[in-house]
């Protein structure tokens, strides 16, 4: 069995359950916690990277879209409130994005590249029913934490719709010329880091991976799920289309994804089981029949094209 059931590149992942389900010591207090909240369901973080501007102009116009063209502004680093006509235009100038971008462009016109990004747009959101107050403070927390005197930053919290969230945006250089690289990593110290300041505040929150918990949603672009929602989306009828083709004529790719997912959960549920056994042995009775109760719940593992392709199948009047 393999110790890594995800791509984690240069990290382990935040729950590893195939090592935990091995043998070996009685598990920690803090690996109970986690074992515990995942097997729960408690409320799972999101934080996502929703893209970044190469241009001052694009930049400005991202930073005026989630600032409701002033009528919401943007907190800054300073502590100050940015809002009003023209707001994103002063917070650019304050961050010297013109000089940087002049720089960079200049650099990477003499290699042939196009320039690197001068922003990150980072989204920290929380299931509906969470207090917004507490996600904006968390969020307020590990920004502190991770920028503060390094890489210039501004945020607002959005509440307009189920899912209250926060939308940071970061400098991409930092004022010691240091460039952020966000990675998978990165991103898994976010998520722990967000959730833990969330239970600091008394908000029950978890970081876990999605495969941990027998989830294969896959994420889309903001773009392609919009289409989605549309009834009359052509992408999205072409996109069906095209996968009941490969299915029809056998295509080795999408019986090569299940096969690959089903290895995966495999993996995974030998770990809990194992998680449910070292439970048993350590006297810990009620928890381990807890892990078996969420390995019983847990959904089937079928990839999106497979989930797709069964719907398409199934008969009007019984869908």
């Amino acid at each position: 069995m393999k110790k890594r059931i995800i791509d984690l590149r240069d990290a382990r992942p935040i729950l590893d359950i195939v090592s935990y389900g091995r043998g070996g010591k009685s598990f920690t207090p803090a690996q109970k916690d986690l074992i515990t909240r995942t097997v729960r369901r408690v409320p799972e973080v999101m934080v996502k990277v929703s893209g970044g501007a190469r241009t001052v102009a694009g930049v400005e116009q991202h930073m005026n879209y989630i600032g409701r063209e002033g009528k919401l502004g943007l907190e800054a680093d300073t502590g100050e409130h940015l809002d009003g006509k023209g707001f994103q235009h002063r917070l650019s100038d304050d961050w010297n994005l013109d000089l940087e971008a002049h720089e960079r462009q200049t650099e990477r016109s003499i290699r042939g590249h196009k320039p690197p990004k001068l922003v990150h747009n980072i989204i920290f959101s929380m299931p509906p029913g969470t207090r917004s107050d507490k996600v904006l403070e968390a969020v307020r927390k590990l920004a502190l934490n991770e920028w503060q005197l390094k890489h210039r930053y501004a945020m607002v919290l959005h509440t307009d719709d189920d899912h209250p969230h926060v939308h940071v945006v970061v400098k991409a250089v930092s004022e010691q010329g240091q460039r952020l690289n966000i990675k998978k990593a990165t991103l898994r110290a976010w998520r722990q880091q967000f959730a833990s300041n969330l239970r600091e505040l008394g908000v029950a929150a978890n970081a876990t991976e999605r495969a941990v918990r027998g989830e294969t949603k896959i994420h889309r672009s903001d773009g392609t799920y919009r289409a989605a929602q549309r009834a009359d989306s052509t992408y999205y009828k072409n996109r069906e289309q095209r996968i009941l083709r490969e299915w029809s004529a056998g295509s080795p790719e999408l019986e090569e994804g299940q096969m690959k997912l089903m290895k995966t959960r495999q993996d995974i549920v030998d770990g809990w089981r194992g998680v449910a056994a070292r439970l048993k042995a350590d006297g810990d009775q009620g928890l381990s029949e807890r892990v078996d109760s969420f390995l019983a719940q847990m959904p089937p593992a079928k990839t999106e094209q497979r989930s797709l392709i069964e719907r398409l199948r199934t008969p009007t009047r019984t869908r």
